[in-house]
């Protein structure tokens, strides 16, 4: 919504007029009704005297506004801001409001439980929601001390930043008082109310003191609440974080709130995260999901240092938290839990091709990104900020050593802690302790955008020994920067069984050639692989020779990291068209079965079906997508019985089965005629393979709303929106477009799922009137829905089927955005950067 932005410039500006913010004091009442909860807010603070300002407040209706003890007209309030005009030097401000529930996961969202119709809050403030709940100074620089009073029904449990003092009883309600918080910004406090169930513990910290746990669920959800596992990990993440920062752990208490609907992964409220619900499993899950939670445990235990304890000043330097925690998370699960054996491979799979993906849109921007208002950062929580990030940081670490860089983070807190920084105040430290020309790295690899390629260039002798090995960088036209790599070269050979490396050389590559001197005099290998460890962020290709070798035997290498890498590497060059499409497709079909590391597995399961419905030519794709799902199912027959492995090639094949013969197969296992040994088709499985069915056209409304009621839970809801959108008909299409884009009556999860669901099912000429009105109506949507809304259907409702027609439009459609309109066009132009590559891909695939 255009009208609720705020530019950098008007936030500089406020905090110039509002010197300090002392404390809020808000008092919530959450008895109101199904639609409104009332905040009485009271805020302290100082500014420069006679100035006028503004403070944020999204309200339903503003009862009284009161500053410095004399009532203000309520015309100051419209709605979004309240003016506040004559300011003294010491200010208190008291606002009584209603502010309205939402069911789009920001702000207090509502949201009733269909297994006992029971209400749940939480709030979502990231990154300016706080004043959907009461009125603030929402920006990160202007911290302050908040103190939460709450009333709500007397059976529900209240959950905030602090611990409470007290709670009293007031017949069917109850009233919760929460110590202040120490001084933190409003995006990170928190409220989170219903009748949530708990399990609790406690851990002793660095400093001897003890930190009470919580972990929180909804009352259908505690049986399979793992909680021990959260516990575990948490104490884990204490005990890592605290020792490699030498920071104790600086809030009270340590709550994890497992929350339905929410938007993202999870949130870093001080004291109080907030988590996804998927990430309590009901059916059989795969490793890759259980140890995205784990790093997800972990990355929000690392914002309670960076972020919450030192703020960016502004969102320009949101790396400062999210690069952060996004690498300390990895390093953590490598160095002090049970996935040390597969995190950093984990990261190459999932963290590092979402990187390369974001880095070449038209989008890409600098880690430390130019931010001008809200509409610039609500679109920033991307690829760049979180992975590139963490993937530049774990290259920092080894460039200046990792007992220096924890060193430099510990001065770094010492001096910045309960207050705001920018990225100066950490090279500052990083050169101290280093000694190496920390900002001349940052200008290179922090300030600007784009990835080097690096390649090998190799001479021989005619006895096959190396004469000369040089690596080549180079850079993208437009992203003229050629930066500084600390990297690994391995040499690989085949000895009939296994591709193991013989050779290991650790050198700092710069420039557009560096001689690899150790090399010389070295008997050529079977395979030269750049980057080995994963140590720097870079595209790498091979040349011919190990090109050859590592088709041949990528499934015969041992170690995970390196598969990481080359998997990379190979999907990078199908995606430059340097590798033809089927090509990938089989090396993908003859290689996904021996992977071990879940998370390669569905990365590239994933990128096999984007390959198969993009980037494979036209004249040939269907037969390419049979192949492939044939293939598949032998893939699946053939894993380790009860394996991850078997159950993610299951999925992938039903939602790959196209042919008569294969949705028998997908009908034979619903209906338990066929078995695949220790594969339990537990309710989420039914629900892959219904939908099939459904999107295959061998299924009904009537069969979804049957399995609806044989699971009417929150994630049955979400099923059945994905597989009822699936419906290969036009009535079915036309109700989930109607239902999402002309009246947004689906909440914010509901209408996700039903999103998921709208391209499948095989009758493309159903969907072609769409194009056309996807371009009519999505700016009306950008403008009136609210952020996350609007991004689903923007980026989820962009047509399939990439072509020279649809690209025609999307050109089009981009000229004629308005200059207000830049976060919308942003959006757009990345889909539009998909098609261009996939009619590219798909022109060398046919050559």
């Amino acid at each position: 919504m255009p009208g609720m932005n705020l530019t950098r410039e008007e936030a500089a500006e406020r905090s110039r007029i509002v010197t300090n913010v002392q404390s809020y004091k808000v008092e919530l009442d959450l008895t109101r009704g199904e639609r409104v909860f009332s905040a009485i807010t009271e805020i302290r603070f100082e500014a420069v005297e006679g100035e006028s300002t503004f403070i944020d407040a999204i309200t339903d209706s503003v009862r009284s506004i009161e500053l410095n003890g004399e009532s203000l007209d309520a015309s100051l309030a419209d709605g979004v801001r309240i003016e506040l005009p004559a300011l003294e030097a010491s200010n208190v401000l008291r606002i009584d409001a209603d502010m309205l529930y939402t069911n789009t996961g920001e702000g207090l969202h509502r949201f009733v439980d269909p297994v006992d119709n029971e209400v749940y809050l939480y709030s979502q403030f990231e990154v300016p929601d706080s004043r959907r709940v009461y009125p603030v100074f929402e920006q990160p620089d202007l911290k302050a001390e908040f103190e939460f009073v709450v009333t709500a029904p007397a059976h529900w449990v209240v959950v905030s930043n602090q611990s409470e003092t007290s709670v009293d009883e007031n017949g069917d309600s109850k009233t919760w008082y929460f110590k202040p918080t120490p001084r933190i910004s409003s995006y990170i406090t928190a409220i989170i109310a219903g009748p949530y169930e708990s399990v609790r513990s406690s851990l002793t910290n660095a400093e001897g003191r003890e930190v009470p746990l919580g972990v929180f669920a909804r009352k259908s959800l505690m049986p399979y609440l793992d909680s021990e596992d959260i516990f575990e990990l948490t104490r884990q993440g204490f005990e890592f974080y605290e020792e490699q920062f030498k920071t104790p752990y600086p809030f009270d208490k340590y709550d994890q709130l497992f929350v339905p609907e929410f938007n993202a992964g999870a949130m870093e409220n001080a004291g109080a995260v907030t988590f996804l619900e998927n990430y309590i499993f009901r059916s059989k899950t795969t490793e890759a999901m259980i140890e995205r939670r784990a790093i997800t445990v972990l990355h929000e235990l690392a914002h309670m240092w960076f972020g919450d304890l030192v703020t960016m000043k502004w969102w320009n330097d949101l790396w400062l938290n999210e690069s952060f925690a996004e690498f300390m998370s990895t390093l953590a699960a490598a160095e002090n839990t049970r996935f040390s054996q597969e995190a950093w491979a984990t990261f190459s799979a999932s963290e590092k091709t979402w990187a390369y993906r974001q880095d070449q849109l038209s989008s890409t921007h600098p880690i430390v990104a130019e931010i001008k208002d809200l509409h610039d950062v609500q679109v920033n929580f991307d690829g760049i900020t979180y992975a590139k990030g963490a993937s530049v940081l774990r290259q920092l670490v080894a460039w200046v050593g990792q007992e220096n860089f924890m060193a430099a983070l510990k001065t770094y807190f010492d001096k910045h802690s309960w207050g705001n920084t920018v990225l100066d105040d950490l090279l500052v430290e990083l050169e101290a302790e280093s000694g190496r020309d920390v900002r001349a790295w940052s200008a290179k690899w922090l300030e600007t955008s784009g990835v080097n390629t690096l390649t090998p260039v190799i001479e021989q002798d005619e006895n096959d020994y190396i004469t000369s090995l040089s690596i080549k960088q180079t850079y993208a036209e437009g992203f003229e920067t050629l930066r500084p790599h600390r990297m690994v070269v391995g040499f690989y050979n085949y000895d009939g069984l296994t591709l193991d490396r013989t050779e290991r050389f650790e050198i700092d590559v710069d420039g557009e050639l560096t001689e690899v001197v150790e090399a010389v005099g070295k008997p050529r290998p079977d395979m030269i692989l750049l980057n080995d460890e994963d140590l720097t962020f870079a595209k790498v290709r091979f040349d011919d020779d190990s090109m050859d070798t590592v088709v041949a035997h990528l499934r015969d290498i041992d170690s995970s990291v390196a598969r990481g890498v080359i998997w990379g590497a190979l999907w990078d060059a199908t995606r430059d068209g340097e590798m033809a499409a089927r090509r990938f497709v089989e090396l993908v079909l003859n290689n996904i079965g021996k992977e071990t590391n879940s998370t390669a597995v569905m990365v590239q399961l994933r990128n096999l079906e984007l390959t198969l419905r993009s980037y494979v030519d036209r004249e040939t794709v269907e037969e390419s997508k049979v192949h492939a799902a044939d293939s598949l199912w032998n893939i699946a027959k053939a894993a380790e019985p009860g394996s991850d492995n078997q159950l993610q090639f299951v999925r992938t094949f039903a939602r790959l089965a196209r042919t008569d013969e294969q949705l028998d197969t997908v009908e034979a296992l619903l209906s338990g005629e066929e078995k695949l040994m220790d594969l339990e088709i537990d309710t989420d499985l039914q629900w892959a393979l219904l939908t099939s069915l459904v999107a295959g056209g061998r299924r009904t409304q009537a069969d979804i709303d049957e399995a609806l009621k044989q699971d009417n839970t929150s994630n049955g809801q979400q099923a059945a929106a994905t597989a009822s959108a699936s419906i290969p008909t036009a009535e079915a299409k036309a109700k989930v477009w109607h239902e999402v884009v002309e009246t947004g009556e689906l909440s914010n999860i509901v209408q996700r799922s039903a999103i998921a669901g709208f391209y499948n099912g095989n009758n493309d000429e159903v969907l072609e009137q769409y194009t056309d009105k996807y371009f009519a109506e999505i700016e009306k949507v950008w403008r009136e829905r609210s952020h996350e809304i609007s991004t689903q259907i923007i980026t989820g409702l962009y047509p399939a089927n990439p072509t020279e027609e649809l690209l025609e439009k999307t050109e089009k459609f981009l000229g004629s955005l308005g200059e207000d309109a830049a976060s919308l066009k942003r959006q757009v132009a990345e889909n539009r950067d998909g098609v261009v590559r996939a009619l590219a891909v798909q022109k060398a695939d046919h050559l």
